[in-house]
């Protein structure tokens, strides 16, 4: 993978992996980022997983949090439970991304196509995270994370939109970590209403489509959040497919496909994603 490196003397070099000050030689030099590529995952220290962040660079990561029904139907528990541990996990990997110094963690909780199950799921999930949202914010402000919404927010519960709201409102002044929750969210849709805002704005006389660039889409999508594109894609479950999630911002994104289902996904198949992607060429068409 392309990085920066730095010079620095042979004591200080031999000396950051032992865990004394690793920011401190950020990016890595050649040797240290070589031994943290082949370091097993279970002696990677968080400090030494932020070292790796921060050199790739790493910046955005989004989850495709898949298998909760599976994991509650192996367990032989009630769909619904599944929901309820996969948001207990969530929280763990929040709490991670923020301490290994993560710039954005965007996660798709619940897509324009979720409205096809059951009304009692539906009824649930959005339950669930109105709740979780609601006990967990100080204890994620405290983290200096920042919270932002993204989906259409109009076809929410009006009880959902009120707790984002004030979510939103609560951690805006934060610096760390940009937390970006999906809910009714959809690429197609999103594209789509970004083609038709374009299409007006050209009637309008507003803009020449002769000269129409990719920038005009991005002023147009959902997805306004100012965050940098998507560098990782993770999908836990089984899956091996983007479903309709951040279709335009993941153009160039490294994807990460694991068996373990969303509940079961510990901070350390989290580092595992990281250091894959620490490991791969990105050439972005070069």
């Amino acid at each position: 993978m392309p990085r920066q490196t730095i010079s620095v003397s042979s004591q200080s070099a031999s000396s950051s992996m032992h865990g004394q000050c690793v920011a401190e030689f950020l990016p890595l030099v050649e040797r240290e980022w070589d031994v943290l590529l082949q370091r097993p995952l279970k002696q990677l220290t968080t400090l030494e997983v932020k070292a790796l962040v921060q050199t790739a660079p790493l910046r955005h990561v989004a989850v495709i949090m898949d298998g909760n029904r599976r994991w509650a139907k192996t367990k032989k528990l009630p769909t619904l439970m599944g929901h309820h541990r996969g948001s207990q996990r969530l929280k763990e990997i929040i709490k991670y991304a923020s301490s290994a110094g993560l710039e954005a963690l965007t996660c798709y909780a619940f897509s324009t196509e979720n409205w096809q199950r059951t009304e009692e799921e539906v009824s649930y999930l959005m339950s669930l995270m109105g709740d979780v949202l609601s006990k967990e914010l100080e204890a994620i402000a405290a983290l200096n994370v920042r919270i932002l919404f993204l989906g259409c927010f109009e076809a929410v519960p009006t009880f959902l939109q009120e707790i984002f709201t004030q979510a939103i409102e609560r951690t805006k002044g934060n610096t760390g970590l940009t937390l970006q929750l999906a809910i009714n969210y959809g690429s197609h849709q999103e594209l789509t209403l970004a083609v038709g805002q374009l299409i007006a704005q050209a009637k309008a006389g507003e803009l020449d489509e002769t000269t129409l660039t990719p920038a005009h889409i991005e002023a147009c999508l959902v997805a306004q959040n100012k965050l940098p594109m998507v560098d990782l894609m993770i999908r836990p479950g089984g899956e091996q497919r983007l479903s309709n999630f951040l279709l335009w911002q993941s153009a160039y994104a490294e994807l990460f496909f694991s068996e373990t289902l969303w509940p079961d996904f510990s901070t350390l198949h989290f580092v595992d994603a990281v250091q894959t992607f620490c490991k791969r060429q990105r050439r972005f068409g070069k």
